[in-house]
């Protein structure tokens, strides 16, 4: 009986050791732009309150220019990968993004993005310098 409790503590302490995370395991957890079936890049949130975050705090659309957002999300994931890569905020910010400011996202995908910040700001109090705390209702 003795042997088999050492056996089992010894296993036991074998599977909880795991090795911790490198920044060559981080690079392959990406967001990355998609283009739909219309041959637009668009955007999707996993999370079931960004749908009611858009609806009902976020400021409409039509209140940005894409120019506008574009640089503002330009510094804005530019702060989250360098938070990402350097492990602060770990358990909310769970992947870098792969934006390419010489692409022409679009408007709905660069506000969808910069709501993305917006939300994280608002459901879990992250601040990031370049969002602004008048972009919300």
């Amino acid at each position: 009986m003795y042997r088999i409790m050492i056996l089992l503590i010894g296993l036991m302490i074998l599977v909880s050791c795991n090795t911790p995370k490198t920044a060559a395991d981080k690079s392959t957890t990406s967001i990355q732009a998609q283009k739909d079936d219309d041959g637009e890049y668009d955007l999707e949130v996993l999370d079931s309150q960004y749908q009611y975050f858009l609806n009902a705090i976020a400021r409409p659309m039509n209140m940005f220019s894409e120019a506008s957002l574009k640089t503002r999300n330009r510094m804005l994931v530019s702060e989250w990968n360098s938070y990402y890569y350097s492990g602060r905020y770990r358990n909310v910010i769970e992947s870098s993004i792969d934006y390419d400011p010489n692409i022409d996202y679009g408007l709905k995908y660069e506000y969808k993005l910069y709501q993305v910040f917006a939300f994280v700001r608002w459901k879990y109090g992250l601040r990031l310098n370049g969002l602004s705390g008048a972009d919300m209702r």
